[in-house]
Formats: structure tokens, C-alpha cells, sequence
């Protein structure tokens, strides 16, 4: 597995700010857990997704939120 945070350039919705907005892990599966951090809303919560791709399509905003990894793809043996 490998961890990821989100970078948001630009809040487009205007609810979770920018900068680190969430952080999660890649499973060696594929599936994502993300937990978005405290909005000044005192909005957060904690989901899954069958793949990255999902949180981008959903979550990226064209652009303006980045997924930035932590750790290197780690390939099983």
C-alpha cells in the first residue's frame, strides 16, 4: 500500500479550502480509504473508493486538486 494527500490549488466548491484537504492509502488492490481533513465548516469524514481513478474523476476538479503520493509503488512478489 501507499499513502496520498490531496493538494487542492483552488476551491472551486468553496466548502474544503485549499492546500491539504485529505490524505489516505492506496491499497495493493487498488481501493482507497481518504479521510478529509477539518474544513473551517468542521466538515470531515472518512471514505472509501474502488480506485484512484475515482477520487480524481469525482474529486480533482479538472485540475485543481492534485493527488500527491508519500510513498513509492511497491510491487508484490
Amino acid at each position: 500500500m501507499r499513502r496520498f494527500e490531496l493538494h487542492r490549488d483552488a476551491d472551486i466548491t468553496g466548502v474544503s479550502g485549499t492546500g491539504v484537504v485529505a490524505e489516505g492509502v492506496e491499497f495493493s488492490d487498488g481501493r482507497v480509504a481518504m479521510r478529509w481533513r477539518p474544513t473551517e465548516h468542521g466538515l470531515c469524514s472518512t471514505v472509501t473508493w474502488d480506485s484512484m481513478e475515482g477520487v480524481v474523476v469525482v474529486h480533482g476538479h479538472d485540475g485543481a486538486t492534485r493527488v500527491v503520493w508519500l510513498d513509492e509503488r511497491r510491487t508484490q512478489t
